[in-house]
């Protein structure tokens, strides 16, 4: 089984980490291979930049996406411009804060959490990206909280990690009580 996610977003939000903490749990803590690719538009930090990473229980052969199952947006400019790529039976992953997305097509699950939010609520909206992690990780289940945790180490600042961690959870949490209520329906 491979699956292949893109991390959208304008760049300085830690779209790129994103794929590097993803990767790092799934290769060193969850017996999976990973690959991972970036992209910036022409200025590093304001447009949209983007990361993808394929996991699979098998040696990667060819490291590029092709038509992503997963894709988080974390801009509108990046939602634009990567949307149409995502397959018709997706997952797509928004933050509610910065992204207007368009009507779901065909049988797309979306899912929106206000991560921009969330990040100025602990203190600073950087870490909007963890938060959006812990809602990936609930929402798509490709592996356990502790396992993504693991990853954090050497990927966020250490003077920082309780903070991340925080972000991560509230994520997360939110991510379970969505899933919660749609069951509920």
């Amino acid at each position: 089984m491979t699956t292949e996610i893109r991390f959208s977003g304008f760049g300085g939000q830690g779209i790129i980490r994103l794929a590097l903490i993803s990767g790092k749990a799934l290769a060193l803590h969850a017996d999976k291979f990973s690959t991972m690719t970036q992209s910036f538009g022409p200025e590093a930090r304001g447009s949209a930049c983007s990361s993808q990473l394929i996991f699979s229980d098998e040696r990667i052969l060819y490291p590029y996406i092709t038509r992503p199952e997963i894709l988080v947006s974390m801009s509108q400019e990046a939602y634009d411009k990567y949307e149409t790529e995502l397959r018709d039976d997706g997952i797509l992953l928004i933050d509610s804060d910065l992204v207007r997305p368009r009507p779901v097509r065909a049988k797309i699950k979306s899912y929106s959490i206000p991560s921009t939010r969330f990040g100025e609520q602990l203190g600073n909206r950087i870490i909007a990206n963890l938060v959006m992690l812990g809602f990936f990780t609930a929402i798509t289940k490709i592996t356990t909280p502790e396992v993504m945790k693991k990853a954090l180490p050497g990927l966020v600042p250490g003077r920082f990690l309780d903070l991340n961690i925080k972000a991560f959870d509230k994520g997360f949490d939110y991510g379970i009580k969505i899933l919660d209520e749609e069951k509920q329906k």
